[in-house]
C-alpha cells in the first residue's frame, strides 16, 4: 500500500474509533441521565433536593419536612384508582366539612404528597378545602416503574378528577394543583375536554416541557453538554419507558388550547427550574391568567418567604373563579383583570 492511501486508511480509523468512543460515551450519558429521570426510587433526602447548602435553604427544608411529618399525623382517607394502563394510583381523601371547593393536588419529581403540600395544609383546609393528595406513578405507593414528567401523569389527572366527582357528586368547584414536576403535571391537563367544574389550575413553580427541563439540569447543574445527538438517544430511552419522548407534548402547547383559567407562581431565586419557565407558560396560555413571582423565593419556597402574598393571590383566584362557569369565555376574561402586588 502506498504512504499516501496507509495515511488516509490511518486517518479513517481513527475518526471511526473516535466517533466509537463518543457514541458509547453519549449513550452512557443517556441512560444515566434517564434512570435518574424516570425510574422508581427512593425521595430524594432533604439534604439533597434541589438544596445547595444555604441557610435559608437548609431551613426551609427543616420547616417542610416538619409540616409533612405533621400532614401525615392527620387523619385522612386513603383510597386506590387504576389509572387508564391499568396502573394501581394511591391517594390521600381529606375531607373538609361545609367544603366549599376540592384541590387535587399533585407533588412534584421524587418528592412525597406531604413533603410538597404540608406547609399549604392547614391554610386549605382553613378555607374549606376539600384535598385529594395523590401519589404520582412511579412513586411512593403508587404502582408503576417509571415517572413520566407530565407526560403520562396528565392523563391520571383526569382519572382523579373522576373519581373526585364521584366521591363528592360533582357540585364544587374543582382546582387542579401542584408543585414543580406536579406543576406541569396539572398544566399539561389544561388542553383535555375537562368537566365544567373544573375552575381552575394553581400551578407553582413548573417547567415548560420535559425536554427543557433535562437540558437545563443537564448543562446548568450537571455540567453535560446536552446536544442533538445526546437527545435523539435519550428521546428512544423514553419511548421504550412511558411510550412518549420529551418532545411529544409540552406545558406551552397543552396552554395554547387551555380554556381553565390558571394562576401561575414562582419565585426569581429558583435554581432547578428558572423563573424564565413560568414567563414562558404564562405568555403560551389561552385562558384566564394570573401571574405571582416571588422574589427571593428558591425551588418551592414561594409561600414560605412571602405567605401573606401568596394566600392573598390564591385566595383572590378562587374569589373570582369558584362560582363561574367557565364556559362562558368572556366572563372568565373578565374576572382575571384584577391583580394584586407583585402580580400581573
Amino acid at each position: 500500500m502506498k504512504p499516501i492511501m496507509k495515511k488516509i486508511v490511518t486517518a479513517s480509523g481513527l475518526l471511526l474509533g473516535a466517533a466509537a468512543v463518543s457514541g458509547a460515551v453519549s449513550y452512557a450519558i443517556a441512560k444515566k441521565l434517564v434512570a435518574m429521570a424516570l425510574d422508581r426510587g427512593a425521595p430524594l433526602p432533604t439534604s439533597r433536593a434541589h438544596i445547595s447548602g444555604e441557610p435559608a435553604q437548609l431551613a426551609f427544608a427543616k420547616l417542610r419536612e416538619k409540616a409533612a411529618e405533621e400532614l401525615e399525623s392527620k387523619p385522612s382517607e386513603m383510597v386506590e384508582i387504576t389509572a387508564r394502563d391499568g396502573i394501581k394510583l394511591v391517594g390521600h381523601w381529606r375531607a373538609c366539612p361545609s367544603a366549599r371547593r376540592v384541590l387535587i393536588a399533585m407533588h412534584g419529581w421524587r418528592s412525597s404528597w406531604s413533603r410538597d403540600f404540608g406547609l399549604l395544609a392547614d391554610f386549605l383546609e382553613k378555607n374549606g378545602c376539600s384535598v385529594l393528595y395523590a401519589e404520582q406513578r412511579g412513586q411512593n405507593n403508587s404502582g408503576g416503574e417509571y415517572m413520566g414528567f407530565g407526560l403520562t401523569e396528565r392523563f391520571d389527572c383526569v382519572n382523579w378528577i373522576d373519581w373526585v366527582n364521584e366521591k363528592t357528586g360533582g357540585q364544587l368547584p374543582v382546582y387542579l394543583c401542584g408543585v414543580s414536576m406536579g406543576a406541569s403535571t396539572v398544566l399539561m391537563t389544561a388542553a383535555f375536554a375537562l368537566p365544567d367544574n373544573v375552575h381552575g389550575i394553581i400551578a407553582d413553580c413548573g417547567y415548560t416541557s420535559p425536554q427543557a427541563i433535562w437540558k437545563h439540569v443537564a448543562q446548568t447543574n450537571l455540567h453535560v453538554t446536552y446536544d442533538e445527538w445526546l437527545s435523539g438517544i435519550i428521546d428512544e430511552m423514553c419511548k421504550e419507558r412511558i411510550n412518549f419522548s420529551s418532545t411529544d407534548y409540552s406545558c406551552t402547547q397543552a396552554l395554547a388550547d387551555s380554556h381553565v383559567p390558571v394562576l401561575f407562581i414562582h419565585g426569581t431565586d429558583d435554581t432547578f427550574v428558572p423563573v424564565e419557565m413560568t414567563y414562558e407558560n404564562y405568555k403560551a396560555c389561552a385562558s384566564p391568567k394570573r401571574l405571582l413571582v416571588v422574589p427571593g423565593a428558591g425551588h418551592g419556597m414561594s409561600y414560605v418567604v412571602d405567605r401573606k402574598l401568596y394566600e392573598q393571590a390564591v385566595l383572590q383566584f378562587w374569589n373570582d373563579f369558584d362560582g363561574l362557569s367557565c364556559e362562558n369565555t368572556a366572563a372568565c376574561e373578565n374576572k382575571a383583570g384584577a391583580v394584586g402586588a407583585n402580580t400581573v
